[in-house]
């Protein structure tokens, strides 16, 4: 069979690029100049082609944007130590470590999954993924949580991460508001009410969907609220 001869754009071209070659050649991109700083035409310069012919692959910043948070995620979720996980408390561990090692290695990229949209409005970051939050709520369940307990549980603990992580992102240089996308950057279907939510596949989320999109807000505040005095009179008691 012949071989296929590369698209050239303006003497550039463009073999050997698909959509993970872009979406990690943006990742390194935000590793070194920040989100805010993305644009086609700079990550077109960082791989030596055109800036239109990025779009074969995404459909713009705000796409481009998205897939690089669903690649920190996977990628994170795929390293999951399997020997640490056996008990409920293992897997809180191993989940809240790898999540933390996303801030570590890429500070400029994790403010990114706090402030990009999440796959359905009722979930919040970090886990912020359908498939994340299947594995965590039947995980839990698994090992005894019941609906309630489950469903607390991701709050206290997504609460947690991101609070202390966007820190860590900040104080290392980090910028954490949301980055704007141009009118003419291209863009992405996004979930914006829970029907446009695709939860197939997700038979936990489904089953605790309501429970899920309640606002416990206020409660949330002060259990956490209460829990760190708690903890401050006992270590001022010692």
């Amino acid at each position: 069979m012949a071989e296929v001869a590369p698209k050239v754009h303006n003497g550039r071209t463009t073999k050997g690029l698909d959509r993970d070659v872009v979406v990690r050649a943006a990742l390194r991109a935000i590793d070194e100049r920040g989100p805010h700083n993305l644009t086609m035409r700079g990550l077109g310069q960082d791989l030596g082609v055109e800036a239109m012919s990025l779009y074969r692959y995404v459909t713009g910043r705000e796409d481009l944007l998205e897939a690089v948070v669903a690649l920190l995620l996977d990628d994170f979720r795929d390293a999951l130590d399997e020997t640490v996980t056996g008990s409920w408390q293992g897997y809180l561990q191993a989940l809240a470590h790898a999540i933390r090692r996303i801030a570590v290695e890429h500070p400029a990229a994790f403010p990114l999954v706090a402030t990009r949209h999440p796959a359905a409005p009722w979930l919040r970051p970090p886990l912020r993924s359908l498939e994340l939050v299947e594995q965590f709520l039947s995980t839990l369940l698994a090992h005894g949580f019941d609906d309630e307990q489950a469903v607390g549980t991701y709050r206290a603990f997504t609460s947690f991460l991101l609070g202390q992580l966007l820190l860590e992102s900040a104080a290392r240089g980090a910028q954490t508001g949301p980055v704007e996308d141009p009118l003419d950057e291209g863009g992405a279907s996004v979930p914006t009410t829970d029907a446009d939510a695709d939860t197939s596949g997700n038979p936990t989320v489904v089953r605790l969907r309501s429970l899920l999109s309640e606002d416990r807000s206020d409660e949330e505040f002060e259990v956490g609220l209460e829990t760190l005095l708690d903890r401050l009179e006992m270590a001022l008691a010692q």
